[in-house]
């Protein structure tokens, strides 16, 4: 099967990377996420949800480094999706003004590939 040139499509729904976060993204699991979402966002058109169903809590530099992976993604011509069922985060991304620069589902795509599910927070990293 020849290889397809980077440019010429999105990859398919089904190779989304699904990266479940657990615990608090705060001032001090900031750095270490960041890096980690850097790694996994370093290629050509990542396809990335973020599971963040199992934080307990989220400041501002949390929020910051979803920005920032929202920024890398979108330069890279990719697509990220928050999982969040939580009204708690709803409200902050709108009194933020970040409601509407994320996509956000109440669950994991049926689609994606959740084997490789990978965990970052206070515990795991």
């Amino acid at each position: 099967m020849p290889d397809i040139p980077v440019r010429s499509a999105r990859p398919p729904e089904h190779t989304a990377r699904v990266v479940t976060l657990h615990g608090e993204l705060d001032l001090l699991t900031a750095p270490v996420l960041r890096a980690r979402l850097d790694d996994v966002t370093a290629g050509p058109c990542p396809d990335l949800v973020l599971d963040l169903r199992p934080v307990s809590f989220i400041d501002c530099v949390g929020l910051g480094v979803l920005c920032r992976v929202r920024n890398r993604v979108r330069a890279r011509h990719g697509r990220l999706r928050l999982v969040t069922d939580s009204t708690r985060l709803a409200r902050v991304l709108q009194h933020t003004g970040l409601a509407g620069a994320f996509e956000i589902l109440t669950g994991v795509p049926g689609g994606t590939d959740a084997s490789p599910v990978e965990t970052a927070g206070k515990a795991m990293v």
